[in-house]
């Protein structure tokens, strides 16, 4: 972005058209109907979304998700387990010529979810409640499932959750910042869930069909996949908050468990004699069991921030803290918890502590530079946002708050460009954003 915007100022009648248009169409994926082959029946099917869309998306998307749930895990170790076990199942997916990756992410929360080009994550909290590595490999077998029968770009083709897809980035750009408004719901929306598919029953049970066979051919026994079923069937029934996100992306049923039970007895019986390998799992999962309460404590803490009881969510975050004070995630959250009871210079410390012990994770940054801007500390918060920006480029929000933050600080040209910057990436669409920057840009005549 140049001063060239001067000479062709912006109308409000084009900036409306723009918006008009953006929310007609689907963000420039350029999707066309179509019919494609269904790589795991051979079927056709309709099919809007092509191979390289769907890594494309994947690109795009899931590093913003990755970073919603606190980044990457830290534990090099554990990081490098979960790789190994996933790419073990690679060997008879339907799809092996997909980029897969597979990581552990710092989240509490009891989840794993997959992007449509193969990128599958798996959280702290669920890596906890499983026993032994043919759990862990069928939870990434039914992970590459959802994968390899094309599940997510189905759902786009159905327009199932097309609004996934509008503008772009626009989701990030709707549900993040604090220059305006309540930061209870803005703080809120950075967390779980942000950019991941919800699946239907139907795609559950292919799923969990492909995800048995994929475990069962890299030589686990059927009984791992019976044994996840069943924690998952038990969690469902207890509905404990930290696995929210996890049955209303992932729906789950008996129906789920008795089909895994017959394969098991069925299909698989010949794989009874194969080793659940619990004792590996245990030896690679040693120092995130050893954090064991703390993560609980944290569980507990985001509980009672998603139900607004500040003291209690403040008290069991701190506590969590205590048991593990290195725990990058428990900072930002303390942070955000700070940030939503006003105390920012308090919530400044927590995130500066956070930007220390992860550096090149983004949501430390960018707690910290809310906090700067609530203290109208704007050179620091550009800081904050610009860093925000270099580890995870592409979100529209930082455009804003780097040109907020300059506009505060007298430098109009720079946030002027910055303005325009942000009204372009999310393609001109219409929210309290938009129309701030829209308004400054008038006042200083780069718009009529």
């Amino acid at each position: 972005m140049n001063t060239s915007i001067a000479s062709h100022p912006l109308t409000r009648r084009q900036f409306l058209q723009y918006s008009a248009a953006v929310s007609a169409g689907l963000g420039g994926f350029g999707f066309l109907t179509g019919c494609a082959i269904d790589p795991v029946t051979g079927k056709n099917q309709l099919m809007m979304v092509s191979e390289p869309q769907e890594i494309a998306i994947d690109k795009q998307q899931s590093p913003f998700q990755i970073s919603s749930d606190y980044g990457i895990s830290q534990d090099d170790g554990l990081n490098q387990y979960v790789s190994t076990v996933g790419k073990g199942l690679l060997g008879k997916v339907h799809r092996p010529q997909m980029p897969y990756s597979f990581k552990c992410v710092n989240a509490t929360y009891i989840n794993a979810y997959a992007f449509p080009g193969g990128s599958i994550a798996v959280t702290r909290g669920i890596l906890l409640k499983l026993d032994n590595e043919a759990e862990l490999a069928s939870l990434l077998g039914h992970e590459l499932g959802h994968v390899n029968a094309r599940h997510t770009a189905e759902q786009v083709s159905k327009s199932q959750i097309s609004s996934l897809l509008i503008g772009g980035l626009s989701l990030a750009a709707g549900s993040q910042g604090s220059a305006f408004g309540d930061l209870t719901q803005q703080l809120g929306a950075l967390s779980q869930g942000l950019f991941l598919s919800k699946y239907s029953r139907d795609n559950e049970r292919e799923a969990d069909a492909l995800g048995n066979e994929y475990m069962v051919k890299a030589g686990y026994p059927s009984k791992g996949f019976v044994e996840l079923m069943e924690m998952l069937d038990s969690l469902n029934r207890e509905k404990p908050n930290s696995a929210a996100m996890l049955f209303s992306t992932h729906p789950m049923s008996s129906e789920r468990l008795n089909a895994a039970r017959q394969r098991e007895s069925g299909q698989y019986l010949y794989s009874k004699e194969y080793g659940l390998n619990r004792d590996r799992y245990m030896d690679n999962t040693a120092a995130l069991r050893k954090k064991k309460e703390a993560i609980e404590l944290l569980q507990e803490g985001e509980k009672f921030l998603a139900s607004k009881d500040y003291d209690k969510a403040e008290a069991a975050v701190k506590q969590s803290i205590q048991k593990s004070k290195e725990d990058y995630t428990a900072h930002v959250v303390m942070a955000k918890c700070l940030l939503i009871r006003k105390k920012f210079p308090e919530a400044l410390s927590y995130a500066g502590t956070a930007k220390t012990l992860y550096p090149s994770e983004s949501q430390g940054h960018y707690v910290s530079g809310i906090a700067n801007l609530e203290q109208k500390k704007f050179p620091a918060a550009y800081t904050d946002f610009t860093r925000c920006e270099e580890i995870l480029p592409g979100n529209p929000q930082m455009s804003f708050f780097r040109g907020y933050c300059l506009d505060n600080n007298g430098d109009k040209e720079p946030a002027a460009n910055q303005y325009m910057r942000y009204l372009k990436m999310i393609n001109y669409q219409q929210n309290k954003y938009s129309q701030y920057a829209y308004t400054r840009l008038k006042q200083w005549g780069y718009a009529k």
